[in-house]
């Protein structure tokens, strides 16, 4: 298949999802039930990868932790006020193996979606775990020095961080996976990076995983760099992403690596081989809402540029409608989703739900949809449908001040993007206050011929002189968090090229049906 150089990504949550269409059925349903028209819907709104969250195998340790833990279990009942046992299906993320769900369907049903994705153009994303696994995953019983052991007196000292557990051989004590700023997660036990044995198991793992999917989402990724699992546990290891990227990738050429990473070390995983990681500095500096500092961040270098996942939510982050006012949230979609990098959406984010679901359900509120913000979103994704925005040219550029004393151009944020002869031009107003400045635009052959200037995500629609956007540049006047997507299309002879600058991804997103046939690109709710 043919991955564009700046990809869509929609995240799915497995259980969420199939459990409503139970719901919609009356029947138990599995990755077989999924319909194809919906997938085509998915095509149909740009999206080139399915990441499917939550799929592998669970046991029923974790689910017990996720029922018990009564701080978990307080916020469980405010988003579920009428929660019921079956609802607790314990977190994704405590995986027992590598094998999918019973619940999601039978092992081959994995195979067949992943075909039903190709034939549609789609590539299939999976989890990867590699810090920790579940407490009852049988390592623990057939291989226990592939875990972090500690004392009773760091049982004693730390219980949040290590759990007594009874093994054949008598009681031992293992820590629980954690990061090395908080407490462990009680529905997990850490792994022993410093063992060779378990590095080569775990390459084993994503070995048979590659032969499931086409990329992986390695959790918390940085867990198990060298300097990292040092500071943790105060024990040496290998490196090991170097190792596993080219021993799967020998084995499945192009297979893709995505890193959930923070702590400003996402430079680090892509040296290492990731193809993508994670970009939460540029989300967090969004939510910040400082103009100065996203447009700081989006000086980085074009390589990082390219190989960051953006993203407004996540299945870890708050919804996006419930993070930011309407106006502020559209901006900062904007700036997210048409910067280079891959895209990356979430389950109900184009909806407008506000509530997150955690990881431990499977079953989500009723929620009302927002039209303007899905209409937002129908736009959004007829633009990032568009080869000039998929494999263009990005570049940052100047923002002016309109006339002497007027600071408000410190608000504006702006880029361009070129593909043969397609241009984008892309400006935010990334501040609460109407504020003006001028963008010099980078395409000297503009000058002495006439550009109309069509707005992809709104009506706008001007005639400039192409000399003028040279210098001093364009004007532009907009309110707070205000943004515009100009297409520019050149004269030539008598009549202007216009590009285009029609939204093809409309109707009604709730029925499911493939916008290959004229009708709605279906529900992405």
């Amino acid at each position: 298949m043919n991955v564009p150089r700046y990809p869509s990504l929609y995240e799915v949550n497995t259980r969420v999802r199939l459990r409503h269409i139970a719901r919609e059925t009356g029947r138990r349903v599995t990755l077989d039930d999924i319909p194809d028209a919906w997938l085509a819907g998915l095509v149909g709104c740009g999206f080139d990868w399915i990441y499917l969250m939550g799929i592998w195998r669970t046991g029923e340790a974790g689910r017990r932790v996720s029922g018990s833990n009564e701080e978990w279990l307080s916020g469980y009942r405010d988003l579920l006020p009428d929660l019921r046992e079956e609802d607790i299906c314990g977190s994704g993320f405590a995986v027992t193996g590598y094998v999918l769900h019973p619940d999601i369907g039978e092992p081959d049903a994995l195979i067949r979606f992943r075909d039903r994705l190709h034939r549609q153009g789609l590539s299939l994303m999976l989890d990867f775990v590699p810090n920790h696994t579940a407490p009852d995953h049988p390592w623990v019983r057939d291989h226990p020095d592939y875990y972090i052991h500690g004392t009773e007196e760091d049982l004693a000292r730390r219980p949040q961080d290590f759990v007594r557990v009874d093994l054949p051989g008598g009681p031992v004590v293992l820590a629980h996976g954690r990061d090395p700023s908080f407490g462990g997660w009680p529905d997990t036990l850490q792994l022993d990076y410093g063992n060779v044995a378990v590095q080569e198991a775990m390459i084993a793992e994503v070995q048979r995983i590659a032969g499931w999917c086409d990329g992986i989402r390695c959790d918390m990724a940085m867990l198990v760099l060298p300097e990292v699992f040092r500071q943790t546990w105060g024990k040496a290891m290998d490196p090991f992403w170097p190792r596993v990227i080219r021993e799967v990738r020998g084995e499945h050429p192009g297979f893709l690596f995505m890193a959930e990473v923070y702590w400003n070390l996402e430079w680090v995983l892509q040296q290492q081989g990731f193809d993508y990681t994670y970009d939460k500095r540029l989300y967090d500096r969004l939510r910040e809402g400082e103009a100065r500092a996203v447009r700081d961040h989006l000086r980085a270098d074009p390589e990082y540029q390219r190989r960051s996942a953006r993203f407004l939510e996540n299945h870890d982050e708050p919804r996006a409608a419930a993070v930011f006012p309407p106006d502020r949230h559209r901006a900062a979609a904007v700036l997210t989703y048409l910067c280079p990098g891959l895209r990356f959406f979430h389950q109900g984010q184009f909806a407008g739900r506000r509530k997150l679901v955690p990881v431990h359900l499977c079953r989500e509120p009723e929620e009302p949809t927002d039209p303007a913000l899905e209409e937002f979103y129908r736009r959004l994704s007829a633009c990032l449908r568009l080869p000039v925005f998929r494999e263009g040219e990005w570049r940052l550029l100047d923002c002016n001040p309109a006339w002497e004393g007027n600071p408000s151009h410190g608000g504006y944020i702006a880029f361009a993007w070129e593909r043969g002869g397609e241009r984008c031009l892309v400006a935010v107003n990334y501040a609460p206050d109407r504020g003006q400045c001028y963008v010099p635009v980078p395409w000297a052959d503009l000058a002495g011929r006439a550009v109309l200037l069509g707005d992809l995500m709104g009506p706008a629609r001007y005639d400039r002189d192409g000399g003028s956007l040279l210098s001093p540049g364009l004007y532009l006047d907009l309110p707070g968090w205000g943004c515009h997507v100009f297409e520019a299309a050149v004269e030539r002879g008598d009549r202007p090229l216009q590009g285009d600058c029609g939204i093809s991804c409309t109707g009604n997103w709730t029925s499911v049906k493939s916008s290959s046939s004229g009708t709605s690109p279906g529900s992405l709710r």
